[in-house]
């Protein structure tokens, strides 16, 4: 037993010291460019200290936790009026810094390990981009940060206030928003990477960016570019077709999201797999043609409360119809609400993939009504094209994406050979 107590204790120790070393390097490091009151040694000590008050506290009593609790919170306030005062350098991130390492060592003393872990990877990701997150909130318009605001009511106010019950025995509204949450964040780590290095990286990187957003929005923005600057007709010809390959795997992401047995996604996978080869082959063999662009993608934020309410409208319109024509007319008029990849693509994988978690319909014709869509979405950028963008670009796209929706034709139809083989 006093050799598992010294084990157990050891552990402690010595995760609470790399916790304290990891966020401390960090801080370390920022002493190049700036003065810093705290390093490696102060961290690592404030973390072992929060470990040792807590596992202290365990055998005596909680009065040693916070005193040094107490101590660490006015050594933060000190640090911020030094800091602050007498040095005259804006600013709070050290001392709060110091004092979350401080608490990450008392999670280690009451076996929360992988919350402590989580935190600290968390505090220093943090604290290295503190830099480009002061640059990109710099750069948010009023608008955007409006729109992130509105999106926080809804996620942390009428969430959890919206009963968890299906509406006409078809769709459960918390579900609902939860998804158009999660697809939402998708798109915006995808928008903040294209805001960040979209325009300095060309064409092809911003197609790519903006396929995860909005393919369709992305293929009319790049088909303007191509009326404006003819030039750049080959490398948007190429951005299209990254943005369209971005979007196949969007809906693979989106239908894991869904349904994370992955049972959908694994159905998807072998016709649309074979899409997305054929579009990067066609890349690389066109990859000479990039060019570079200066020129800005007019694409909204995806944390806008209407796109985002058209998107969650368009699902559960989905939905509905694809539930009714199940129980009506069986599985095969469901096919049909592919045609929704006219509008989303991802509309249709979500309700797909949700009517298959319910049981309303077979894994296998959500799987395959999504491909369709994606099907359908990749054939809909000619018309898209030929109404945004040059001559050039639609003569140049028009094969290249029939050629797609052909392969992607002949795939779903040999995929749908190989699980329905009795129907042929």
């Amino acid at each position: 037993m006093p050799d598992q107590i010294l084990s157990g204790f050891l552990q402690k120790l010595a995760l609470s010291l790399m916790i304290g070393i990891l966020v401390g390097i960090e801080r370390e490091h920022r002493r190049k460019v700036e003065e810093i009151f705290a390093g490696v040694r102060t961290f690592a000590l404030a973390c072992i200290t929060g470990m040792f008050a807590a596992y202290i506290a365990g055998l005596l009593g909680s009065g040693i936790l916070l005193i040094t609790m107490f101590f660490f919170a006015l050594l933060c306030v000190i640090l911020t009026y030094v800091k602050n005062i007498v040095y005259r350098q804006p600013g709070l991130t050290s001392p709060i810094a110091l004092f979350c390492t401080f608490l990450l060592g008392v999670l280690v003393a009451e076996d929360y390990y992988l919350f402590a872990i989580m935190g600290a990877v968390v505090l220093t990701f943090l604290l290295i981009e503190e830099k480009p997150l002061h640059t990109f909130a710099e750069h948010l318009s009023d608008e955007e940060i409006l729109n992130s605001v509105q999106f926080l009511i809804v996620v942390f106010i009428l969430y959890p206030i919206v009963p968890d019950e299906p509406v006409f025995g078809v769709m459960n509204l918390k579900s609902a928003i939860l998804i158009v949450v999660i697809v939402a964040f998708i798109s915006f780590v995808s928008y903040s990477l294209l805001r960040k290095f979209g325009t300095r990286s060309g064409i092809s990187y911003s197609g790519l960016l903006g396929g995860f957003v909005n393919s369709e929005a992305t293929t009319s923005a790049l088909s303007s570019i191509s009326k404006k600057r003819p030039v750049l007709v080959n490398a948007a010809y190429i951005g299209i077709l990254l943005s369209n390959t971005s979007m196949l795997i969007r809906n693979l992401i989106i239908a894991m999201v869904v349904d994370p047995s992955g049972r959908i996604a694994l159905l998807m996978l072998p016709p649309q797999l074979i899409i997305i080869i054929a579009s990067s082959l066609i890349v690389v063999t066109r990859g000479k043609a990039f060019g570079a662009m200066n020129e800005t993608l007019e694409i909204k934020s995806p944390f806008a409360l209407g796109p985002a309410f058209k998107f969650g409208a368009g699902f559960t319109v989905l939905l509905v119809i694809a539930k009714t024509a199940n129980d009506i007319l069986g599985s095969t008029a469901v096919y049909a609400t592919a045609l929704g990849g006219i509008v989303s693509s991802a509309a249709v994988t979500v309700s797909m993939a949700a009517l298959a978690v319910d049981g309303s319909v077979s894994f296998t014709t959500a799987a395959e009504t999504a491909v369709i869509a994606s099907i359908i979405s990749t054939l809909n950028k000619v018309v898209l094209i030929k109404i945004s963008g040059s001559k050039e670009l639609f003569k140049l796209s028009r094969n290249t994406f029939a050629l797609l929706a052909l392969i992607g034709a002949i795939a779903i139809a040999g995929w749908g050979y190989y699980l329905h083989p009795g129907l042929f």
